[in-house]
């Protein structure tokens, strides 16, 4: 089974909490998630989609009713460290292309774990290039390095890369997966993911037998 690709973007609460219980479903599973960084403005450019604070305010009870589903999926995982961000919305163009520049040096995954705890358990102001720079140094990575790729052209045109293939995978938000071929939206869909998973994976041990 190829990897369940996993379309992020550290601006997403939701990406955040997807991001958590995702080592759960890994261990149950057998499952490995790919993830990819995409940037969320650039899927909505593309789609002609917006944020849900926007396309939300003016409906009635629909807000109210998002706060109150993120809770019992917080409660539920017992994810007791998450914040709001009080900077949210935060520009996540930095963050993105740091994030391919992690993976171009080889520190990738803590580098996702580290930014996106100072997003969504520190509420630090992640679109301030000093407090990235401090942030990076906190989590003992290599901070002149990746300060200095994120401006190459080379990570800046696998960020656009990346996130025009999401949106031809089906994507217009995040968190996105794909699991063979097959597009979820949302943390809530999470549970569908490893159902399918474990039903392609099912199917393709049967089929070698």
């Amino acid at each position: 089974m190829t990897p369940i690709r996993f379309y992020f973007d550290f601006g997403s609460p939701n990406a955040y909490l997807s991001h958590k219980v995702i080592p759960d479903i890994e261990a149950r599973s057998g499952a490995t998630f790919e993830y990819v960084p995409v940037l969320l403005g650039g899927i909505f450019k593309l789609t002609g989609n917006q944020s849900p604070a926007a396309a939300f305010a003016g409906i009635r009870n629909k807000p109210a009713y998002e706060r109150r589903e993120m809770h019992r999926f917080i409660q539920r995982h017992g994810l007791t460290a998450f914040a709001m961000n009080p900077h949210f919305p935060v520009n996540t163009l930095l963050l993105m292309r740091g994030a391919v520049a992690a993976q171009e040096a080889g520190v990738f995954a803590p580098y996702v774990d580290a930014m996106f705890a100072c997003m969504w358990e520190h509420g630090l102001k992640m679109d301030d290039p000093a407090v990235v720079r401090q942030a990076l140094a906190d989590a003992g990575l290599p901070v002149d390095t990746l300060l200095e790729r994120v401006t190459t052209d080379a990570v800046k045109a696998r960020l656009m890369a990346n996130t025009e293939g999401a949106v031809a995978a089906g994507a217009f938000g995040s968190p996105s997966f794909v699991v063979g071929g097959e597009l979820y939206f949302g943390k809530d869909r999470l549970r569908d993911v490893e159902e399918e998973y474990l039903r392609q994976a099912g199917a393709s041990a049967a089929s070698k037998s």
